[in-house]
């Protein structure tokens, strides 16, 4: 798995001072993390420490092999932490893992046991539902759910088995707490590709006018997402798994490859191997603490910008970063934008999918371009050892056995994947935005030059519901700015709102400018509208989006970055603030009352919206509002 190493070129200027500054802010914050995980590693296995009768009930269920194992505390120690469900496809897979897994590990010299299950909620399925207010919520969640599985004390490594939305960030934030341990996540692997992706955008504008029914969406609907594994659209999901890969926390090459096929258990088989061999009874010891350092983070970062990713990692990377004393902001991001080229295009970003991106050369290509471009950090610690160029490698299996060898040196599709000298937009595919109205985030790699600057009246609303109530009695057949508040993380937990999608893009169709402006999520599938999302202070934190009335101009400028309430300033300091309160009543049912804890505790967007926050800012200088 060890390549020649080339000669490093040198770092985009950029690049290196943002990641010079990062370091410099993070400073107080990442020397107590990495103390705090220092002073918890044992110089053997971890469970040698408890007492007999704690050990005892942690090998009370094992058998054989394993039980000797356990009982005998010399065999590195490995926690299966898994996602797996069998009602969503990403996750279905993961079934087969810990069998496949344990086998592994026991003849690699260790003992491997399934520690703990989190949940893994669908996006896809809760998208318009009461249950998607939720589901920035299970994130915490599921790294509260991580740290329990790992708090036993019996473990020298983790393997972390999930993939979609908020589970990877929960995974790691959980995995981050314990620090001083080695982790690898493990993926499944993407669904074969399924009906074209604009031939479902196309169904589902004709279903949100009329012109299609019910029979006919869930036709296309269910020849798009159609057998096991993750969806095949570029959506934080995926982004999910390029990301953690050119952040070293995956095997190289591991991301993209189906589930069902032999390559994909040998991936699972290896990672377990891996595991035991970077634990601190190995001789490459390697926690994801030192993994998971400033240069890791701006090399996720960039990784997102390069192919046009979710915009929930404006959250989610800030939250990871946190969890280990990083402090990431939004200024970053913007900074590297600029200089980080555009190099996929995957649907909603173009017409290709996953698996598309994954022949033209996929992650390896992708990762020598930026490496070759200075736009990566090479010199880094990763799952698979010391140093980025590894990743350049594919993984395949040579009569049965699996090897690693050089991955495309030339796009094997330029209408999908192309090198840094001929980028799709010399700049990445996120931009922040700025103004009266605050910070919001905009993703343009898939929106037009001609729309990405919009000035119209707004039509405000606060709810999904008003906002098709409004398209379907025709009021929204105009030049609009669609204003919809009280989808921020205090409100209501800051629900994806891409069911809004079709509705704006018929409006678009007519031959009208319509923009959106929320506090709330538009996510992976952001797609042609321009959005100006996560928009920060939200309304019920009192935010100035909370000023604004119906009619007011509003100009969304995603070329320069500004966001403005075009309202004169007299007038706007007379105003009072309205819907500046979430409504508690209304936020029951579907289990949100069990949430409330996690709600009131909620951070803003631009500190990753994250319930841990506080206990953050008092680490890494947060300011957040009570």
């Amino acid at each position: 798995m060890t390549p020649p190493q080339p000669p490093q070129a040198p770092l985009n200027t950029v690049v290196a001072e943002v990641t010079a500054r990062i370091v410099e802010r993070s400073a107080p914050a990442r020397r107590a993390y990495l103390d705090r995980m220092a002073s918890a590693v044992a110089p053997h296995p971890t469970r040698a420490g408890l007492g007999c009768s704690n050990l005892a009930h942690g090998f009370a269920a094992c058998s054989g092999p394993d039980r000797l194992a356990v009982k005998g505390v010399s065999a590195p120690g490995v926690a299966i932490v898994s996602a797996y469900n069998d009602m969503l496809s990403a996750h279905q897979p993961l079934q087969e893992f810990p069998a496949w897994i344990k086998d592994a590990v026991r003849a690699h010299g260790g003992v491997a046991q399934f520690a703990g299950g989190v949940p893994a909620m669908c996006d896809g399925i809760t998208q318009g539902r009461p249950g998607m207010e939720l589901s920035l919520f299970s994130r915490e969640v599921i790294a509260m759910a991580t740290g329990i599985a790992l708090a036993h004390d019996m473990f020298d490594a983790t393997l972390l088995l999930g993939v979609c939305d908020k589970i990877v960030p929960g995974l790691l934030i959980g995995a981050l707490a314990f620090g001083h341990l080695p982790a690898i996540l493990v993926p499944a692997g993407p669904m074969a590709s399924g009906l074209p992706n604009a031939e479902k955008a196309r169904v589902r504008q004709a279903f949100a006018e009329g012109q299609a029914t019910r029979a006919d969406l869930l036709a296309a609907e269910s020849a798009s997402y159609h057998s096991p594994g993750t969806c095949t659209f570029y959506g934080t999901a995926n982004s999910n798994q390029l990301v953690v890969e050119v952040m070293g926390l995956h095997l190289p090459g591991a991301s993209f490859v189906p589930p069902g096929t032999p390559l994909r258990k040998a991936l699972t088989e290896a990672a377990a191997r891996r595991a035991v061999e970077i634990t601190g009874q190995g001789t490459e010891y390697t926690p994801i603490s030192r993994v998971v350092d400033e240069k890791a983070v701006v090399n996720g970062v960039v990784a997102l910008l390069a192919t046009g990713g979710s915009t929930n990692h404006t959250l989610h990377l800030v939250a990871i970063a946190a969890a280990a004393g990083i402090r990431l902001t939004w200024d970053d991001f913007s900074d590297l934008s600029a200089v980080v080229p555009l190099l996929a295009r995957v649907y909603p970003n173009g017409s290709a999918d996953i698996n598309h991106f994954a022949a033209a050369g996929g992650v390896q290509f992708l990762i020598g371009e930026l490496l070759d471009a200075g736009l990566l950090h090479g010199d880094v610690s990763t799952v698979a050892g010391p140093g980025l160029d590894r990743y350049r490698q594919e993984p395949v299996l040579d009569d049965g056995e699996l090897v690693w060898r050089p991955g495309l040196a030339t796009t094997g599709d330029p209408s999908v994947l192309r090198p840094v000298a001929e980028p799709f937009a010399a700049d990445g595919g996120l931009r922040m935005l700025a103004g009266n109205l605050g910070r919001a985030v905009v993703k343009v790699s898939a929106v037009a030059p001609e729309h990405r600057v919009v000035q119209a009246p707004a039509a405000v609303f606060t709810s999904q519901e008003a906002v098709d109530a409004a398209f379907r009695a025709g009021e929204l057949d105009r030049d609009v700015v669609i204003v919809l508040r009280q989808q921020g993380p205090r409100a209501n937990g800051m629900p994806e709102l891409h069911a809004l999608t079709p509705a704006m893009s018929a409006v678009m169709a007519r031959g009208h400018r319509v923009a959106l402006v929320t506090d709330g999520r538009m996510s992976g599938a952001s797609g042609k509208i321009p959005a100006a999302i996560h928009c920060t202070p939200e309304a019920a934190a009192g935010g100035p989006i909370a000023l604004v009335h119906d009619g007011d101009l509003v100009r969304l400028d995603a070329n320069t970055g500004r966001l403005q309430l075009l309202v004169d300033e007299d007038v706007l300091a007379a105003r009072t603030p309205v819907d500046t309160h979430a409504d508690d009543t209304a936020w029951t049912g579907t289990g949100r009352e069990l949430f409330a804890a996690l709600r009131r505790a909620v951070g803003p967007a631009d500190h990753g919206a994250s319930a841990f926050g506080p206990a953050y800012a008092a680490a890494a200088d947060f300011e957040f509002s009570a």
